[in-house]
C-alpha cells in the first residue's frame, strides 16, 4: 500500500481562498449573465437591477470628471481631455479632395459653375417634376409633398415623350432644374436631377420613403420659402452635389414662415427632413434665495413666462444615396460621367466620398 502524505497548513491556505471564491464567481457570472435564468420575471427583475447598476456607475463617473474638471479651474490648471468616443466617422479614411476653408480654386471654380448664377440671385430657381413612362399610385402622391416642399416647382404629366425631348422643352420655358422620379413595384426607388441648361445630371437611388399621411403628429406646411441646412458635404464631390441640391432652392428664406428643409449627409447616405418651428409659452415659478416660491406685491404667487422652441416634422421623409454623375443634360449613350459608384470602390467601411 502506497503512503500518502498530508498537507502542511501552508500548503492548504491557497486551495481554501480558492474555495471561498468560487461561490462569489458563481454569483457575479448569475448577475452578468441573466439570460441563463428560465424564470421571465426573475430574470427581467436581475436585468432591470444591472441596468441601475450601470446607470450609477455611469453618473458616479459623470460626477467625478466633473468635480475634476471644476478642481482644475479652481487651482488655474488646464482640465483633463474629454474622452472622444471612437466612431466610422471620425475615423474614416484620408481623403484628399477633402475641402479646406483656405481652398483659393474651390472658391474660385464657385464662381464659374453652373449653380453661379442662381446662388447668387441673379435667377430664379424655377423647377419641373415629372416622372417615368409607368409611374405608380404613390408616386403622384410623393410628388405632391415634393411640390409643397420645393418653392416654384411644377408638375408635368411624362406621357410618351422622350426625356431629351423634355430637357429641350423646360429650357424653353425658363426651367433651372428638372426632376424626375422613378418608380418600380409601385413604390418610388430613384431620383434624376438635371441642372439646366448645360446639366450636370445626377442619379440617387431613394429608399425609406414615409409619406407626410404616415408621419404622427405632423405638421402642414405653409406656401413660405423654407431655410435650406445642408450638414457634411465635405469633399469636392459633396461639395458639388451640395451646390446642386442649393440650386432647386431660393436663396431668400422667409424666416416668419419657420420652415426648414434639411439634408443631412451621413456616410454617403443623404437623409431628407422637412421641419417646422414651434414656440411654446410656458409659465414657470418663480423662487427666491431660499428656494422658496416668490410672491408679488399683492401677496400673489409670481410667475415668470418663457418660451419654448421645438421642431415638428412636415414631412416627406426619404434617403438618397448618389450612383453617378454626370456632365451635362441627361445621356444614357454617350454621356461623360464625372463620378460613378462601383461595389469595387467599397474596399472599407470608413471609406466615404461625399
Amino acid at each position: 500500500m502506497g503512503y500518502k502524505r498530508k498537507k502542511s497548513e501552508s500548503e492548504l491556505e491557497p486551495e481554501i481562498e480558492n474555495d471561498r471564491k468560487k461561490p462569489m464567481m458563481q454569483k457575479e457570472e448569475k448577475e452578468i449573465l441573466p439570460s441563463t435564468i428560465k424564470n421571465k420575471e426573475k430574470r427581467s427583475e436581475v436585468h432591470a437591477k444591472l441596468k441601475h447598476q450601470k446607470k450609477l456607475e455611469k453618473r458616479k463617473k459623470a460626477k467625478a470628471r466633473d468635480a475634476a474638471e471644476k478642481r482644475a479651474l479652481e487651482l488655474g490648471e488646464e482640465p483633463p481631455p474629454k474622452m472622444v468616443p471612437r466612431t466610422i466617422e471620425n475615423t474614416r479614411e484620408f481623403d484628399e479632395t477633402v475641402c479646406k476653408p483656405d481652398d483659393e480654386e474651390l472658391f474660385a471654380g464657385n464662381d464659374a459653375d453652373e449653380f453661379g448664377a442662381i446662388l447668387k440671385r441673379d435667377r430664379t430657381p424655377k423647377v419641373l417634376i415629372t416622372t417615368c413612362r409607368f409611374n405608380s399610385s404613390r408616386g403622384p402622391a410623393f410628388i405632391s409633398e415634393l411640390l409643397s416642399v420645393i418653392p416654384n416647382a411644377h408638375y408635368y404629366k411624362r406621357g410618351t415623350y422622350d426625356l431629351k425631348k423634355i430637357v429641350e422643352y423646360a429650357n424653353n420655358k425658363d426651367f433651372t432644374s428638372l426632376i424626375v422620379v422613378h418608380t418600380n413595384r409601385r413604390e418610388p426607388d430613384a431620383l434624376l436631377i438635371i441642372g439646366l441648361p448645360e446639366g450636370p445630371t445626377a442619379h440617387f437611388k431613394l429608399s425609406k420613403l414615409v409619406l407626410r399621411k404616415d408621419i404622427k403628429n405632423h405638421g402642414n406646411p405653409t406656401n413660405h420659402k423654407p431655410e435650406l441646412v445642408l450638414n457634411n458635404f465635405t469633399t469636392r464631390l459633396g461639395h458639388r452635389i451640395g451646390r446642386l441640391i442649393q440650386s432647386l432652392f431660393p436663396q431668400d428664406p422667409n424666416f416668419h414662415g419657420r420652415r426648414v428643409v434639411t439634408f443631412h449627409n451621413q456616410r454617403d447616405f443623404i437623409f431628407f427632413r422637412h421641419h417646422r418651428y414651434i414656440f411654446d409659452r410656458k409659465e414657470s415659478k418663480q423662487t427666491d434665495s431660499k428656494g422658496k416660491e416668490a410672491k408679488d406685491a399683492k401677496g400673489e404667487k409670481a410667475s415668470q413666462e418663457r418660451v419654448i422652441a421645438r421642431l415638428q416634422e412636415c414631412g416627406p421623409r426619404f434617403t438618397l444615396k448618389l450612383t453617378s454623375l454626370q456632365h451635362g443634360t441627361f445621356d444614357s449613350k454617350g454621356g461623360e460621367f464625372e463620378w460613378v459608384h462601383k461595389p469595387e470602390m467599397d474596399t472599407s467601411r470608413r471609406r466615404f466620398f461625399l
